[in-house]
Formats: C-alpha cells, structure tokens, sequence
C-alpha cells in the first residue's frame, strides 16, 4: 500500500477505464475522486455502482459532464440527467437489480465464477443468459462483476490502510473494495496503526493498493 496525492492517484486512471465507486445515493462517495476525474479530463469511463446519485452529487457530476460512456447500476430514478442521455443514447446504461448487483461484484471478489439468481427468470431479463435449474428450480447464472478501479470512501484508515466505514458508506464500498483490480482509497481521517482495533476493520490493508494524501 502506497500513500499518493490525489492529482496522482487520478492520473493513474486512464480514459475508457472501469471503474467502481462506493457509495449509496452519494452517501459514501469519494467526492474528491469525483472531482478530480472532472479536472483532468477523463473520458469514455465505464462506472459500476449502486446508482447515478443525483445532479450535482457524487457520480451525477460525471453524469453531467458527460465522462461516462456505460453505467451499470441498480437505479437511476434520482437522476433526471442520466435518464435524458439514456434516452437520447449518450450514455448506455445497464439496470441491474440491486440484490443481483452487488452479489456479482462480490463473486468477483471472492474469485467465484458467478451467481445463480431466480431474479428475472421469465423476464426480460434473461435474454442471452444461461438458465440453470437446481432441484427443480429455475436461476440464472450472473456473471462476476470486476473493475480496473475501486475508489472507495472511508471514514478511517491507519497509514497502513486498514479501513473502518461510517454507516451507510458500508453498503457498496467494502465490497467493491474486493473486487477492483487497483483500490483508490479517500478517507475522512488517518490514523496511527494501533489506533483501530482488529475487530473494527472491516477493509484489511491488504486489499488496499493506494491511500489518498490528506493536504
């Protein structure tokens, strides 16, 4: 684990990367990384995460300045932008139930080959997807879901990396902490190692690549 200023930390993302962020409806965000994706320029990015926040938020900001060339999420219902530029097929967007969602990016980090889920069976939904059945009961087989990034939120890290979360900010970023291929971590405040107890850290430093400089 390396510390880094957040200018490099960014520069290490290229253009058309994929990349996770954490947060629920902008709760948990890392808005310094999203800020600094918007000043060098990043462009064609392909974003997993829960949600598209809302205008001005969060992932919205990306939304806005039109950054985004994918997004994979589970709703976008707050955000009126992401809706317009799907529509008039700026930004391709893949709606993905939120159960569904967030067991595909943990498969990933757990080094599964998938899920099996009975969510869409029947549906649309199932469209180009390999249907298993098991004791007599129809899923689908969701594929893993991995990153070349996972920018992560937390509210304490030691300078070692290990990572405590404040509560909704638990949702989305411990896992995708698993299964991004380089882990950017912004946190509220860094501590000496020693000062989170072993049984708090719900982020082991190992899974951590870099920890963003406070300034």
């Amino acid at each position: 684990m390396k510390i880094i200023s957040l200018e490099d930390a960014v520069a290490l993302i290229p253009d058309g990367a994929t990349v996770m962020v954490g947060g629920f409806m902008g709760v948990g965000t890392p808005e310094r990384l999203m800020n600094e994706l918007l000043r060098q320029g990043k462009r064609d990015l392909t974003v997993i995460a829960n949600d598209t926040a809302v205008p001005g938020r969060g992932i919205g900001k990306l939304v806005a300045a039109g950054v985004l060339r994918k997004a994979i999420v589970s709703h976008i219902g707050l955000n009126p932008e992401t809706q317009r530029q799907m529509i008039v097929g700026a930004l391709e967007v893949d709606l993905v139930p939120q159960g569904t969602l967030i067991e595909r990016i943990r498969a990933a980090g757990c080094g599964l080959g998938g899920i099996l889920t009975q969510t869409g069976v029947g549906t649309l939904v199932e469209a180009g997807k390999r249907k298993l059945e098991v004791e007599g009961v129809e899923y689908l087989l969701e594929k893993p879901l991995r990153a070349d990034f996972a920018l992560v939120e937390a509210f304490v890290s030691d300078y070692q990396g290990n990572l405590v979360y404040a509560l909704t900010a638990r949702n989305f970023n411990p896992v995708i902490a698993m299964a991004g291929a380089t882990v950017i971590v912004d946190a509220a405040h860094i501590v000496p190692v020693g000062m989170i107890s072993p049984d708090h850290v719900m982020t082991p430093s190992v899974l951590v690549d870099y920890l963003i400089a406070h300034q």
